[in-house]
């Protein structure tokens, strides 16, 4: 392994800090995250930060998908599969993702076990989608955009006890974008400025903006803060750490580097 110092994705991810000021981290494994918002909200920040911690961490694998290809860009040497503004792609993309997931779940049956662990034979893959309203509801006819809806949800409802982490923004939070049967099966999600009370509530779950708690409160001024719930909590406040494009390039350079070491040895 290489001698520099990584992370894992076994580890919670800092995402920013709360109200008070307090560290905020969430734990990926064994969970999904949906990120949604006004354009220029935040959503973009979340994003990266994630897919930066899970390219220092050599236990994971990337899929990227980014219909405007210069929001995870960065990280496209860190990818073991990049897909951009290409419907098909992404529609051959998640198709064989279902085949890793169903010979994972082969393989822990005989195994004997209901979900990986830090030291299984494979890795965790994070499946990191910018704008799942570019494939789900843009390009491509009505067929292949209910494909990608379809084959996205079987990830998220069937991925996570084999390691596989989807984590998906769009901008534009609406029930023909994120029906409640697909915003329901993740775990986090964190709904940035959205400019109406019901958007807000499609990101964060029906009824949290009748109990005080609307992203659309959130001043357009206030770039990077958020809402974020997690399965069964109550919603808190909180501002995304910031990587600018600078910090991104030179981490993801760094990333690359080590998993290129990593791939040297284990091939020796």
């Amino acid at each position: 392994m290489p001698a520099e110092p990584t992370v894992s994705i076994f580890d919670p991810v800092h995402v920013g800090v709360d109200e008070f000021g307090h560290p905020v981290r969430v734990p990926l494994i064994y969970r999904n995250l949906l990120i949604g918002g006004e354009p220029g909200g935040g959503k973009s920040t979340l994003l990266n930060l994630i897919v930066a911690h899970a390219a220092l961490s050599l236990d994971c694998r990337l899929c990227l998908l980014d219909g405007k290809q210069v929001e995870l860009g960065q990280w496209k040497s860190c990818a073991d599969v990049f897909v951009g503004p290409d419907i098909m792609h992404a529609l051959t993309t998640l198709r064989r993702m279902q085949i890793v997931m169903d010979n994972r779940y082969a393989y822990l049956e005989v195994a004997g076990r209901r979900k990986t662990q830090r030291d299984d034979v494979f890795s965790p893959i994070l499946v990191a989608i910018d704008e799942i309203a570019y494939f789900s509801a843009t390009v491509g006819d009505k067929k292949t955009r209910e494909d990608f809806a379809g084959l996205l949800r079987d990830l998220v409802a069937r991925g996570r006890a084999v390691g596989i982490i989807v984590v998906a923004a769009t901008q534009r939070p609406s029930s023909d974008i994120i029906p409640t049967s697909l915003r329901d099966l993740f775990a986090w999600r964190c709904a940035f400025r959205c400019t109406t009370n019901v958007s807000s509530d499609i990101v964060l779950g029906h009824g949290w903006a009748d109990r005080g708690w609307s992203s659309n409160t959130i001043s357009p001024t206030n770039p990077g803060v958020g809402l974020l719930i997690a399965e069964g909590g109550t919603p808190q406040l909180i501002k995304a750490a910031y990587l600018d494009d600078a910090a991104c390039a030179r981490i993801a350079t760094y990333a690359a580097r080590m998993r290129a070491g990593l791939r040297r040895e284990r091939a020796a």
